[in-house]
């Protein structure tokens, strides 16, 4: 394994790069309404990424046809965007990473499609909850699987379970770098990585409702529960610093 701690000049392309993606899920997020289709998002994605004179980090990576992934209800993750439209009570998670000067950002969000049921509610607010406790362990000093150890404590007692074939993964000038982040603590591999001041980091917890096992469609991208219910997804990029890290992609 081998770890890129950035320097300063590189963590400032880092921000500009992650400050995109933010912006960009701002506007995405104002457009989620019933009739929408995934592909008119995918199109003001793209549009506002390339308006940064950025490049979508996603589009044509391991060929990948579209600019970010749009995935809707029991779909978890990698979800190609095209004419699905949006329905009253669906919930749809979106993932977008922008590239420019050299490093990427990326982050994902869960968001309602109108008024959702309870579950779909509780499902989405846990998911993004259970970040921000592996956000307490994300400092110099304390161990990798401190975080995912956090992450997966907060869904489990939520009656939530956390998908095990995807996990979070650092970032920096490549899309994944070193290292893998799982959102459970994995047997007979201690703590993980002790984190270090300037390691840069995208964790995403991808929980379900239901069973946590998951199968990739025909198309070789798209990810679904087995059991067909629901799955969220929340992500952002962090920096590891000697106090609370700076988390590069909120946005209100």
């Amino acid at each position: 394994m081998s770890i890129f701690i950035k320097n300063d000049n590189e963590l400032e392309k880092m921000r500009i790069a992650s400050h995109i993606v933010a912006q960009t899920h701002k506007i995405v997020e104002a457009f989620i309404k019933p009739g929408i289709s995934t592909k008119e998002l995918d199109d003001i994605a793209e549009s506002k990424i390339l308006s940064f004179n950025a490049i979508p980090s996603f589009k044509n990576y391991n060929n990948f046809p579209a600019s970010i992934c749009i995935s809707i209800n029991e779909e978890v993750i990698h979800c190609i965007p095209g004419s699905r439209v949006l329905k009253e009570g669906d919930i749809i998670s979106v993932d977008i990473g922008a590239y420019i000067d050299g490093f990427h950002g990326d982050a994902a969000r869960t968001h309602k499609v109108g008024v959702v049921d309870d579950i779909s509610k509780k499902l989405i607010k846990v998911t993004e909850d259970s970040f921000f406790e592996g956000m307490k362990y994300a400092k110099a000093g304390n161990f990798l699987y401190d975080i995912s150890e956090a992450i997966y404590n907060h869904c489990n007692e939520n009656g939530f379970s956390i998908v095990r074939d995807y996990v979070g993964h650092g970032i920096g000038k490549d899309l994944h770098e070193d290292p893998q982040i799982p959102n459970y603590k994995p047997r007979g591999k201690g703590r993980g990585c002790r984190l270090q001041k300037g390691m840069v980091l995208a964790i995403e917890p991808m929980v379900n409702v239901g069973t946590d096992d998951v199968k990739v469609l025909k198309d070789n991208w798209t990810v679904i529960t087995v059991d067909l219910k629901r799955s969220a997804h929340y992500e952002n990029t962090i920096i590891i610093t000697d106090d609370e890290p700076e988390i590069l992609t909120l946005y209100k």
